[in-house]
């Protein structure tokens, strides 16, 4: 490999949220973070580079976004996903659930019914009750080889008066990149009962080999007009510190309403350093990328197999994408609090407690593995330490 993702950085005084937020969370900061869904990585050269190049200049004022700078994003989603879309239908962002905020409120009312899928990342559910709108699951199915699906059935018996739908594309925790097909099938539901989609597809650049990761919004143009995405470059190259994504909004009324909406709070600039790294991540990122993904999916493989011949009380399918693992820990026996504490106490390991993602949560443990390899091997000692004294 070109780059070393082999090298331990130590991240305890770099006012990490994943290594300095630990005591408030967990009541002690000398546990392994396994948790936050950030990378233990160094970002691509490419971005360093450029950020040390402006850094270097020293004035750090107001910034403009050049044409080059959407241009690169138009690339990024033609070269990976085969996604045609135009400079003119994006809107800069600081990220994406304030992104998802912000679009509740202006295009929706108070007491308006939104749905989500549960499990899933627990902004969509605090983010729609916050905004005084009201929350309708329609949870995912876990069939028995351990792979999740949409129910369909269900979402049709609850589709009635909801005025917009937050899908997570690919799907976080549980690791599915949908298929064309089964977009297919829940945009023809959104569409029959007029159900705007908001598709948060944040972790579409990690995909692993024998998937292919489909924008919502690029299936057809019904699709598209009844559609908005959420993206970033920060998952995908370990950059959410600098606070950049952008909306794609191929719909021209709903663009005017969003751009209005962003204007009027006045968060439509980039910060100096967040604008350089978006165009080095998207023009010169791609093989650091792919060498990452390979690395990461090579992490997957190793903790389920460890998990298979060391900790066969759990179970776990292989995700298709993202950096993170969905782990059935009920086969231990133990309570969700006893395996909490038991991780805390007896491992020295943070993981994300399953019932904070909803529905369908009790019983599992969410496991970043963005990580060096050594690491993960510490990780998962841990792990069997805690459920296994």
């Amino acid at each position: 490999m070109s780059y070393d993702f082999e090298a331990v950085i130590d991240r305890s005084n770099n006012y990490s949220a994943k290594w300095s937020e630990m005591d408030k969370k967990y009541g002690s900061n000398d546990l392994l973070p396994m948790w936050v869904a950030d990378m233990d990585f160094k970002t691509a050269p490419c971005i360093i580079d450029a950020m040390r190049e402006r850094l270097e200049q020293g004035i750090y004022g107001y910034t403009t976004r050049p044409d080059s700078y959407n241009e690169s994003i138009v690339n990024w989603a033609a070269r990976r996903y085969g996604w045609e879309i135009k400079s003119d239908w994006l809107i800069f962002s600081p990220g994406v659930i304030p992104s998802v905020s912000l679009i509740i409120q202006e295009m929706t009312e108070k007491n308006d019914k939104i749905m989500i899928q549960e499990p899933v990342y627990s902004p969509f559910n605090s983010v729609v009750k916050d905004n005084g709108r009201e929350l309708v699951i329609s949870p995912l199915v876990k069939l028995e080889d351990g792979n999740y699906v949409m129910d369909y059935e269900d979402i049709e018996s609850k589709i009635k008066d909801v005025k917009m739908f937050i899908l997570c594309n690919p799907h976080n925790p549980v690791g599915r990149v949908w298929t064309k097909e089964e977009l297919q099938n829940l945009g023809d539901i959104c569409i029959k009962h007029n159900v705007k989609v908001i598709s948060d597809e944040i972790h579409s650049d990690i995909i692993f080999n024998g998937h292919k990761h489909t924008p919502f919004a690029s299936i057809n143009e019904e699709f598209a007009q009844n559609s908005i995405t959420c993206m970033a470059p920060t998952k995908t190259f370990n950059i959410a510190g600098l606070q950049m994504s952008q909306v794609v909004l191929p719909n021209e009324e709903d663009y005017k309403r969003l751009d209005s909406a962003f204007a009027r709070i006045d968060i439509r600039r980039n910060n100096a350093f967040s604008l350089v790294a978006t165009e080095a991540a998207y023009n010169h990122g791609e093989e650091w990328l792919d060498e990452f993904i390979v690395y990461l999916e090579g992490n997957v493989d190793f903790a389920i197999k460890y998990i298979e011949e060391n900790i066969p009380s759990l179970k776990v399918k292989k995700p298709e994408g993202t950096y993170l693992l969905w782990v059935d820990f009920s086969g231990t026996g133990l309570s969700d609090e006893e395996v909490a504490k038991a991780l805390v106490e007896e491992g020295k390991v943070a993981l994300n407690n399953g019932t904070s993602f909803g529905i369908g949560g009790k019983g599992y443990q969410r496991i970043n593995l963005a990580c060096p390899r050594v690491m993960v091997e510490d990780g998962l000692a841990r792990i069997k330490k805690a459920i296994t004294k």
